[in-house]
């Protein structure tokens, strides 16, 4: 199998129906487009996501934190705090662990939580090692949100602009393959990305404002996100793809390298449905972060509208990013 996430059919096949003993107290459980469980604590719930960090190098522990986070935030929760796991390959471990620990512990200060402890081994077979990170946070328990809120009518929102973190990447990771076609000081804006990844303060601001549902765009980028957020709520969306914010420098990696740049890994660009789009966008707009209304929630199928032509909106097969690092590790 190729590297990326198991597919939708084998998600729900191998992975959901073996998860033990379903509790009461569980509120929201697995789920294709549930990138978080929500667990019954009285007048509040615990929000629980976790993530590993494989397709980056530099600044992996920074990252994984921020990815981890943003799940938990995605549901309107607080975050706490941060469980982390580090696989270290045997060569390179402890170098690999302290700098696995700078990154987090700085992540961490920014966001303002604490590492509150995990799991650390040099695993034989490794050539690269490896970071998990487990999410804690907090919430009132009528106040949280997930994918599965999202109701036919409501409008389709997105922060900041697609393909983020897959942009920040490439540029950080590739940058010899990359500078033969492309300038280097649009790399090193591209790089510059990684500091837009939080989604924390617009997720708040969104759930206080009247957000139905909330899905951070991670691995298969806008159109994943959006068919997982479809699929939680049992309904379509439709986009216009030519609405979808994308910067210049993702554009501009992403056609260097052959990629769909609304397929490309998209941390710190966060889907919102409501249907109070106005005071929504105001409330996100006065955290200075940028919100694009992209299309609509619908009863029927879900579709994308671009350059003039109309299809049926499916998730990628895998992140672009993968496509992405085979083509620029081929040379």
């Amino acid at each position: 199998m190729r590297p990326g996430k198991l597919s939708p059919h084998d998600l729900t096949t191998i992975i959901f129906p073996r998860r033990g003993m379903e509790r009461p107290d569980v509120l929201v459980h697995p789920a294709l487009g549930q990138d978080a469980a929500v667990v019954d604590f009285g007048s509040e719930v615990a929000v629980l996501s976790s993530d590993p960090i494989t397709g980056a190098g530099q600044d992996a522990g920074w990252l994984a934190v921020h990815i981890a986070v943003n799940d938990v935030a995605a549901c309107g929760a607080r975050p706490v705090g941060v469980l982390m796991t580090m696989l270290l390959a045997p060569e390179t471990a402890r170098a690999d662990a302290h700098r696995l620990m700078e990154e987090a512990n700085r992540a961490a200060r920014e966001l303002g939580i604490e590492i509150l402890g995990g799991h650390s081994e040099i695993t034989a077979g490794l050539s690269r090692s490896l970071v998990v990170l487990t999410a804690l946070g907090r919430a009132a328990r009528d106040r949280y949100v997930t994918a599965a809120g999202a109701r036919p009518g409501d409008t389709l929102l997105l922060t900041k602009a697609a393909g983020l973190e897959g942009t920040a990447i490439l540029a950080a990771d590739f940058p010899g393959a990359l500078a033969g076609s492309l300038p280097l000081d649009l790399l090193a804006r591209a790089r510059a990305f990684r500091e837009r990844i939080s989604i924390v303060p617009e997720a708040l601001a969104a759930v206080e404002a009247g957000a139905t549902a909330m899905h951070d765009a991670t691995e298969g980028g806008i159109l994943g996100a959006a068919s997982e957020l479809a699929a939680a709520a049992g309904v379509g969306v439709e986009i216009d793809a030519d609405r979808v914010p994308v910067l210049p420098e993702t554009r501009a990696i992403c056609e260097a390298v052959g990629i769909d740049p609304l397929a490309l890994v998209s941390s710190g660009a966060l889907l919102i449905t409501t249907p109070r789009p106005d005071a929504v966008i105001r409330s996100i707009a006065s955290r200075g972060c940028p919100v694009t209304a992209i299309g609509r929630v619908v009863a029927g199928r879900s579709r994308l509208r671009r350059g003039g032509f109309e299809t049926e909106l499916l998730a990628p097969e895998r992140d672009a990013l993968w496509d992405a690092i085979e083509r620029l590790e081929r040379g």
